[in-house]
């Protein structure tokens, strides 16, 4: 890829700059597993203002029209990852913007949870959970999630024969 793509590609996983910048700076990689170390060791390495930008690149969980409004992969891949809220019951819809809403205003940025395999009834149960967190485990919590969302990103690129 050019740089420019590898930009666009990088971004669609994960929405940190500094991030994309790093993987950037380290290309080309060698094999899968030296793209991987790369990705994990930058994202360890960044501070929570970069983390927070990577957490507002997501749409909310089980809001319905976000992941429709990113353009590209990102978008695409968003809404796979929460399809489970799409067969959810409208009880469990309700509850997660209710819990999506008190865990913003508890920690300052939305719930980010690597929904990957996760029901929608699952995910609302980890949020209530982390709702109980200290502010300072959340944020290293979140940034686990992340870092997950990240690495399967980046495996669906590289699956779909893109590189970086």
């Amino acid at each position: 890829m050019s740089e420019p793509q590898a930009v666009k590609a990088l971004t669609e996983c994960c929405g940190s700059a500094r991030w994309v910048a790093g993987m950037i700076a380290r290309r080309p990689f060698a094999s899968r597993k030296e793209l991987d170390a790369a990705a994990d060791e930058i994202w360890l390495s960044l501070g929570r203002k970069d983390w927070l930008e990577a957490f507002a690149a997501h749409p909310k969980i089980g809001e319905r029209s976000a992941p429709l409004r990113r353009a590209g992969r990102a978008g695409s891949w968003a809404a796979r990852e929460q399809r489970s809220v799409e067969r959810a019951t409208r009880d469990v819809r309700n509850a997660l913007e209710a819990v999506n809403f008190e865990y913003e205003e508890r920690f300052g940025y939305i719930y980010i949870v690597c929904a990957t395999g996760k029901t929608a009834e699952e995910m609302l149960a980890l949020a209530r959970e982390r709702l109980l967190n200290d502010p300072a485990d959340e944020l290293k919590i979140a940034g686990e999630e992340q870092r997950k969302i990240t690495r399967l990103r980046l495996d669906k690129l590289l699956d779909n024969g893109e590189s970086s």
